[in-house]
């Protein structure tokens, strides 16, 4: 390991100048903190997080609508995480203190469980290509799914689009990769190496993106090979294909990105809960549908804020008392900064 921060060190030196690194997943995020990466590193090597959190870049819309369906008496299930995320119309939690059916599930099969008992439950999915194919499978055995799922490489294309903060090279996300592959970052033209999630993958990918930068070189270098395949994994982009079909997505922090988000083809409308309880939905007055007053959870997201720097962090806004859904998630940067911060 000495021999890997030595390298780095050397690396940076010869390089010669300040460098950001983004990393764009939320396990690499809780990496970096809990191995203190950042501290052992050269002062001109600075790492990002982007918005590798799922819960965190679900569109407070989505949060809202799922919401109201539970308070109008419509029974929901989904991940843990996703239950707290505050809304204008409260969380899902508090939905269920209100009386609303709230359940919390560590899978499709659960809520498929459910189901058998509550025919009308909607699971609410959300995530990116990791969680979809279970997603997509649900809904193939007619689990009725609000989707909020999306596509991750539109976001890391935003991010260069917007060139709000100059970014040097990707650490692309390990998870993602392993169904969607290798070839799809390759229309990005800047230094990317796809990692795992030991500390010395991390390290390793830090490395291999120094040489890209010193060399100039526009690669997607592949250290998570036992894992990650050039092509990615078939099987699940073949069900993804068949249940989703790509539209636009709506991300926090981001508004609305040009075909990243995934919607429920026409031959399965009978179990996408958005037409489902569309009379329900259009309903729903999305006019508050924001970030809180203060809360700075869509700038964390795109990179232009450090979590610590947020007016709320550890004093109004902690992982109890969540205010914005960046301290919700273990995969937020918030709370991953708020649970390392000794």
């Amino acid at each position: 390991m000495k021999k890997l921060v030595d390298e780095i060190k050397n690396t940076a030196k010869e390089i010669g100048r300040d460098i950001n690194l983004m990393e764009v997943c939320g396990t690499h995020t809780q990496v970096i903190s809990r191995f203190g990466i950042r501290e052992i590193l050269p002062k001109n090597i600075r790492l990002i997080t982007g918005p590798g959190c799922p819960v965190c870049v679900t569109a407070q819309r989505d949060i809202d609508a799922i919401v109201r369906l539970a308070l109008a008496g419509i029974p929901v299930a989904t991940y843990g995480d996703a239950l707290r995320v505050p809304g204008h119309f409260g969380s899902l939690d508090k939905a269920r203190e209100h009386g609303a059916q709230v359940f919390d599930v560590y899978s499709v099969e659960d809520a498929l469980e459910l189901q058998k008992n509550i025919p009308e439950l909607v699971f609410f999915g959300l995530g990116f290509e990791t969680t979809t194919p279970m997603t997509a499978w649900g809904i193939q055995q007619g689990l009725t799914v609000y989707s909020a799922h999306k596509i991750f490489l539109p976001a890391m294309e935003a991010l260069l689009k917007m060139g709000e903060i100059k970014i040097d090279g990707f650490i692309d996300p390990g998870h993602v990769s392993a169904v969607i592959g290798t070839h799809p970052y390759e229309k990005l033209k800047i230094p990317q190496v796809i990692a795992g999630f030991e500390m010395q993958d991390v390290l390793e990918g830090i490395l291999l993106l120094l040489r890209q930068i010193k060399n100039q070189d526009l690669e997607v270098v592949n250290q998570y090979s036992r894992l990650v395949k050039n092509g990615g994994n078939d099987k699940m982009q073949k069900i993804i294909s068949e249940v989703f079909e790509i539209c636009d997505g709506e991300w926090r922090g981001f508004g609305v990105i040009s075909k990243s988000g995934l919607k429920i083809k026409k031959k399965y409308a009978k179990f996408d809960a958005q037409v489902k309880y569309a009379k329900i939905l259009d309903q729903v007055d999305f006019s508050h549908s924001h970030d809180p007053k203060g809360c700075n959870c869509g700038d964390v997201i795109r990179g232009l804020v450090e979590s610590k720097k947020c007016p709320l962090f550890g004093k109004v806004c902690t992982p109890d008392n969540p205010v914005g859904p960046c301290m919700v998630s273990i995969e937020g940067a918030c709370n991953v900064a708020y649970r390392y911060n000794k």
